[in-house]
């Protein structure tokens, strides 16, 4: 059985400009100065961003806990588990939950609304790209990496079909709308 052919992938946002912007980004949620800060992270996209801007963090003085929640719960099915799980007690806690992309709104708006409903001091919102797309929830990011155009992106730990996430730069994928 042959293999499909790569797609073609443009580049968007290079490795230089993203680390630029993570740490300019890591400058603005410094600047808020939070106490006790808890990144939480949305998987799988979002952990080469997270791990980078944490250590952006620490560069700015702060020590901020991680922890990580795995909200595409569909699986294979087409039903939502609706299964969250996120380790660590946020109560009381400054937490900003930390995102690869900002399209339909829907994961982020449930991360949020779960984390503040934990007794979270407060609840900011962390996206390395926002797509101008239609939301279906309302929300509006706290810390924007860059805007994007509504095309299918890959890299920086997104994926198509699991692949790609090791690219260091974005890209659109060719043929793929939003």
């Amino acid at each position: 059985m042959a293999q499909p052919a790569a797609p073609s992938i443009t580049p968007l946002y290079s490795e230089e400009a993203i680390a630029k912007r993570v740490e300019e980004l890591a400058a603005e949620i410094a600047a808020l100065k939070l106490a006790d800060p808890i990144i939480v992270a949305v998987l799988k996209g979002s952990f080469i961003f997270a791990a980078d801007l944490i250590r952006a963090l620490q560069r700015k003085g702060l020590a901020p806990e991680i922890d990580f929640i795995f909200l595409a719960s569909y699986g294979a099915g087409t039903a939502s588990s609706g299964e969250v799980n996120v380790l660590r007690d946020v109560k009381g806690r400054d937490v900003v939950i930390v995102d690869d992309i900002l399209d339909s709104g829907r994961t982020l708006a449930f991360a949020k609304a779960l984390l503040a409903s934990r007794g979270s001091r407060s609840v900011r919102t962390c996206v390395l790209l926002d797509k101008k797309v239609r939301r279906a929830a309302e929300i509006v990011p706290d810390f924007t990496g860059f805007h994007c155009p509504p095309v299918f992106v890959v890299g920086y730990g997104m994926d198509l079909a699991h692949r790609y996430r090791e690219l260091p730069f974005i890209g659109e994928v060719s043929g793929k709308k939003g």
